[in-house]
Parts: C-alpha cells; structure tokens; sequence
C-alpha cells in the first residue's frame, strides 16, 4: 500500500508539472527529463530511497503513455480525453519493468521454495500460485482489486502451433446464441451479468444509504466490487473456453466485424455489453494467433438476409428466426448467417458457383 501511494504521489506530481510548464512556458516536459531528476526527489524525500528504481521509472512511462494517447487522438480527431490526476480509487497497480536478465531472476518476484514471492520495498509476501510461470518472465505488476492484491507476470512464450487443420468456419455472434457455426454448432450465452443483476442492485441500494466515509459503506463497497469481479471472471471464463474450442477444431474461422461500441449505444445495450463481444474476439485472434491459425473477419452487413445457397436477398424481421428462401433453403437464422459469414471470408463463393453480393 505504501509503494502503491508513493507511484500514485509521483505520477499526479510529475502530471502537474508538465500541465505548469506548458500552461506558464509553452514548453513540453519529456520523459526522460522527468527521469533525470528522480535522484532529486530521492534527496528531498527520503521515503522514496525504498521504492525500487525501475518501479518509478514504470511510473513516468505510464504517464509519457497516457500522453503519447493523448496526442493521437488529438490527430485523428476523436475526443482527446486530457490525463487525469488519479485518486485514491483510481490507481490499483504498480509495476516491475524487468524481473529476468540471462536466464536469472534479478530480484522482484522471485518465487521462493516457502511459498512465497521476493517484493523489492516490501519483503517476502505469501502468494497463491494457481500456475508456474511458463516461458521467460518479462514483467511483475502487483495490482490490487476488489481489497485482493495480484501478481501478475507477463511471460515471452514459444509459440505452440497445433497440427494443420483444412477446417474452417464461420460464426455469428448473437444474444439469444452467444456463437452459432457454418456446422451447425449452437453456444447459449452465459448471460453472467443478467444471473447476477438483482443481487448487484440490491447491494447497490445498500451502498446509497449508507454514510460517506463510514466503514459500513466501505465494506459494502468492496462487496459491490468483488460481485462485479465474479461477474467479469464467469464472463472471461466463459470466452476462453469457447474460443480454445473453436481454434482447436478449426484452421480457418471467419467472423464479423461488428461495431461493439455503437451496438453499445441501442436499447440492446445491455446484452450487448453482457455478451462482451470485443473480448471474445480479442482472446480467439490471440489463441489463434498463437496456435498457427487463421481469423478473418468481413463486414457484418446483410450477413442475415442473405441466402447461403442461391446468394439471394431474403429480408426478415428480427422476430423471425428461421431463414426459409424461394430456393428451397431452410435453415436457422443465425446457421445461415454463420455460412454466409464464412462464404463472404473465403473470397466470397458459395458452393454451387454463386457469389454474395451485398446490395449497395
């Protein structure tokens, strides 16, 4: 906790002084210039000598980062979002930049035979290790959440290919069916959020009446927070054990470029959100990635009216959810999108020579 105030102390500090300078000067504060004068802020407060080097120097990274997105989207024209000084609830983690040199743990993070891990500044810490490491560790962040504190490495792993695989498939994403597959394959949401939802308003409305700055609130608010944890958890959970399945089945998997964050926006805002689309996808592409195989993914556009057999526009409404063209196709909705979606990824063909066409 003591680490974690001092990095939240220097980042809000190191903050101000580039906002003064350019707002006094015109002139912009660098990274390493900052950098330059940690030996200075060392002098004039001595509790910062137990704080390790590089934790600091992570400190001032993240800040030049949270900049550096700053501009960006400056340039592209999007909401800019100035940094922000971080209170007390807003800066859960502080981080060990390097923790491995030639093939030898150089000190935070070591895992002892005692069960528990080597902390720079704070000791030897008991730990839960669920898991060895694998690979070569790169970075420790010890990140609090929920009144529970993480270790978490990153690790360099070998990529582990599995053997070809001529298979491909193409997925619709849905709310009343999570996932449907070109074969077939129907996956129910887990609906993680919905399940829980009664018990977070209920110890929501607890919270509200409760004093400001009373301990009652508080431990009702770090309840608040690991029912939301659990919740995120059983969703994570959820989506990498479907992808693993899909990427040790198929070669090729094809899906749709859905617009997440405009969805998020509609009345259907709320499954939308509780699906967590973005973050299946996100976990399947790094699974793939990582296994030798391939994701693709086409504009969702008319991926539900048209039909997978002729490439003929069948219009329906939202409420009809079986595709029945004049061809004779007679499919579930969400299986005939799935083919087309996988028919649109693979250049386009069906399977008797005709072609999507999405009308204009």
């Amino acid at each position: 906790m003591r680490i974690l105030n001092l990095t939240r102390e220097l980042y809000n500090a190191a903050l101000q002084e580039r906002r003064e300078a350019w707002k006094k000067a015109g002139k912009s504060v660098t990274l390493y210039g900052q950098m330059r004068l940690l030996g200075e802020v060392k002098a004039v407060r001595p509790e910062y000598q137990g704080v390790y080097a590089q934790v600091l120097q992570e400190t001032l990274k993240r800040l030049d980062r949270a900049f550096q997105g700053f501009f960006s989207r400056v340039k592209r024209g999007e909401k800019a979002g100035y940094p922000r000084f971080r209170g007390r609830g807003r800066w859960d983690s502080f981080t060990f930049p390097q923790v491995w040199r030639e093939g030898n743990w150089v000190g935070p993070g070591k895992p002892l035979d005692n069960g528990k891990v080597k902390v720079p500044g704070v000791g030897h810490v008991r730990i839960k290790q669920h898991r060895p490491p694998e690979g070569t560790p790169k970075t420790l962040t010890l990140k609090r959440s929920a009144g529970c504190w993480y270790a978490v490495y990153v690790c360099e792993v070998e990529a582990r290919p599995l053997p070809p695989s001529e298979a491909a498939a193409g997925l619709d994403l849905g709310l009343s069916r999570f996932v449907a597959t070109s074969d077939g394959e129907l996956v129910s949401p887990p609906r993680a959020y919905r399940k829980a939802e009664a018990r977070l308003a209920r110890t929501q409305r607890a919270l509200s009446r409760k004093k400001r700055g009373s301990n009652r609130r508080r431990e009702l608010k770090r309840q608040l927070a690991r029912q939301h944890r659990k919740v995120a958890n059983q969703r994570k959970d959820f989506h990498h054990k479907t992808a693993r399945g899909l990427v040790n089945t198929y070669g090729i998997i094809v899906h749709e470029d859905l617009n997440t964050a405009g969805l998020a926006r509609t009345r259907l805002s709320k499954g939308v959100l509780d699906a967590g689309w973005s973050s299946f996808i996100s976990i399947l592409s790094a699974k793939a990635a990582s296994a030798g195989r391939r994701v693709v993914a086409v504009k969702p556009h008319y991926t539900s009216q048209i039909c997978p057999e002729c490439g003929g526009i069948q219009k329906k409404e939202l409420s009809e959810r079986v595709h029945a063209c004049e061809c004779g196709c007679v499919l579930d909705r969400d299986v005939a999108a799935a083919k087309v979606i996988l028919a649109l990824g693979l250049d386009g063909a069906l399977g008797d020579g005709q072609r999507v066409a999405a009308p204009a």
